[in-house]
């Protein structure tokens, strides 16, 4: 079995759904708190590859709901500092598998991550796969 290891907020329906999504495709799942987690900027930095900044925010944090914080707005350097001191700022999942990294994937983008480098395709994921924390 193949493993992925999902960074998740506790909780979070959403990335339970993705969770038995991704183990009904036969992938071993290796769940991590990513509110827990000791996060460094390099280390998030490697998770959302060249998605635009305010795509790595969770749209749904208190922080940006209330406008305390702009995504928008946010340089990178910025917005990984902010995200280690807070890591509900971050939109989950973040996954790694097969020593690459990506975060709040999208059913195609999903499919593609798990397709690159000869892994096995998963079947199409469901309309409810939507890369978002549902908090």
């Amino acid at each position: 079995m193949t493993k992925i290891i999902f960074y998740e907020k506790p909780g979070c329906a959403e990335n339970q759904k993705q969770k038995n999504f991704l183990a009904a495709a036969g992938y071993e799942i290796e769940t991590r708190d990513l509110t827990a987690e000791h996060w460094t900027s390099a280390g998030l930095r490697a998770f959302f590859a060249d998605k635009p900044v305010a795509e790595w925010f969770d749209p749904r944090a208190a922080k940006i709901i209330s406008g305390e914080i702009d995504p928008a707005s946010a340089n990178p350097q910025a917005a990984l500092v902010m995200m280690s001191v807070d890591p509900n700022l971050i939109r989950s999942p973040l996954l790694k598998y097969k020593g690459r990294c990506a975060s709040g994937l999208g059913a195609a983008e999903l499919e593609h991550f798990l397709s690159a480098r000869g892994s096995p395709r998963p079947n199409r994921a469901p309309e409810h796969w939507t890369g978002e924390s549902a908090e």
